[in-house]
């Protein structure tokens, strides 16, 4: 049985507090258990104060989750992430994926609002290696979805778009609200965000280079 991964989760959130991208209670982190079910932190918890204790254990449910135990019966008022129904959709729609991270960063936010369509081109960066891009010059856009107040509307529009159509990079960005990488482990996941990071900080310091050249 694999190891339990709350404090594999708790040490990646206060990482990523630090690093203002998970600011007060704000952002989500979930991994796969080796039945299908996985582990999501519990709504309204302060990122930077976790402890096993807030996390909430879900099912599979079609593309959106449902509460499968609560971590203790000490703790019935427990609940899952607002954004639950996205973590499980990218469960459901990539088997390999075991971790699932969502955070809210100033630059995840500006970058959402480069392009007006539903994908946003990212720079030929050295750095896309680190999304698992192996190309010359590569042109790569990451997924757009609109923010919408019920998140299971957000949801099912990932399942949709890719079912027909699989991303180039394990991420996507919902627009004015943050982005969310799927990796095959717990480390892949924290590398994969914080080089899409070091990506969305790049495209903005850029579009201020060249505002103050024009």
């Amino acid at each position: 049985m694999r190891t339990d991964p709350r404090p594999t989760l708790i040490a990646a959130a206060r990482q990523f507090y630090k690093m203002g991208w998970m600011i007060g209670t704000a952002g989500n982190l979930s991994a796969r258990m080796p039945d299908g079910s996985f582990w999501i932190t519990a709504s309204g918890r302060p990122k930077s104060q976790l402890t096993t204790d807030d996390f909430v254990l879900m099912t599979l449910d079609t593309c959106r989750g449902k509460v499968c135990l609560a971590p203790t019966q000490s703790h019935p008022q427990k609940r899952p992430s607002a954004e639950t129904s996205i973590h499980a959709a990218i469960y459901r729609l990539f088997p390999d994926a075991q971790a699932c991270y969502h955070v809210h960063s100033i630059e995840n936010n500006l970058v959402s609002r480069f392009i007006i369509g539903d994908a946003l081109p990212l720079p030929s960066l050295e750095m896309l290696k680190g999304l698992g891009v192996w190309e010359e010059n590569p042109q790569v856009a990451i997924p757009i979805f609109a923010n919408h107040l019920e998140v299971s509307r957000i949801a099912d529009e990932i399942c949709a778009r890719f079912k027909a159509t699989i991303p180039q990079v394990p991420a996507l960005l919902v627009r004015d609200h943050g982005v969310t990488v799927w990796a095959s482990s717990l480390e892949s996941a924290s590398n994969y965000l914080e080089v899409a990071e070091y990506i969305f900080r790049y495209m903005v310091a850029s579009q201020k280079i060249g505002m103050k050249l024009g």
